[in-house]
Parts: C-alpha cells; structure tokens; sequence
C-alpha cells in the first residue's frame, strides 16, 4: 500500500500520521509492526513532536546549517544537499501497533521529510501482523 503525499516548499515534514494510521485500522491488524518507507533519493521518514511547530522549524534550521547548499557539490542537478540530508535522516521508520493504533509516543507524530520540493512523493506502507500476542 501506498500514499501520495504532495509537499509546497523546498524544505519541510509533513505529518502523515493520520494517513498511516487510517491504513492500519482499515487493515484491522490489531497487533504488530507498521513499515514506513519512501522511495525517494531527496526525501526521508522521520519521528518527532507534533505539538510545537517551532520543533519542526528548528530541525529544518539545524540541518540547512549543518549541510548548507553549496554550489561547489559536484551533483549537476543542484540539489546534493537534499541527497545527503535524506541519507543523514533515513528513509523509513518502524512502529509497534498495539490494539490497533500505532504506538507512537505521547508527543510523537509521522513525518515524511522534504528536502527538494515542492513535489509529489509516494510513501509506502507495510503492515506485519504479530502471529501470537506475547505477555
């Protein structure tokens, strides 16, 4: 399964969470892991808080200082940048699902992570239903 998810700047997360999780409940997987992946060379999957957005803006500014866009990368398309930021933060994430909703933490929400938008980017699911429920 997969989702389109479409971004509007250059740099930014998007919080996919809800879409991720209306994939689960219609599954009715009530116990095991969720696979989120993005098949994307300049964009990644990330964890993070939800309730602040200036989290999401100081990441965002952390990162564009740590790996600036420099016009000395040998990359002719422009945006070597965007390639080692996604490679630095990932591109897939996995997430315990209890009773079935995901078990993020309290603060926590899904991010699909924008590094060379805006664009349309496909992030795709897999679920793994646990066989036996442990104690």
């Amino acid at each position: 399964m997969y989702i389109k998810v479409q971004s509007s700047t250059r740099k930014e997360l998007v919080d996919i969470t809800a879409r991720v999780q209306e994939f689960v409940t219609a599954s009715g997987m009530e116990w095991g892991l969720c696979h989120i992946f993005v098949p994307h060379t300049t964009a990644a999957i990330t964890l993070n808080e939800n309730a602040d957005p200036d989290v999401q803006e100081d990441m965002i500014r952390t990162l564009s200082r740590l790996v600036p866009v420099d016009p000395d990368y040998r990359h002719i398309e422009g945006n070597s940048d965007a390639h080692v930021k996604a490679s630095l933060i990932g591109a897939s994430e996995l997430v315990a699902v209890r009773d079935g909703r995901l078990d993020l933490g309290r603060w926590q929400a899904i991010y699909l992570w924008e590094f060379d938008g805006p664009r349309r980017r496909e992030v795709r699911i897999m679920l793994m239903p646990q066989q036996e429920r442990g104690l």
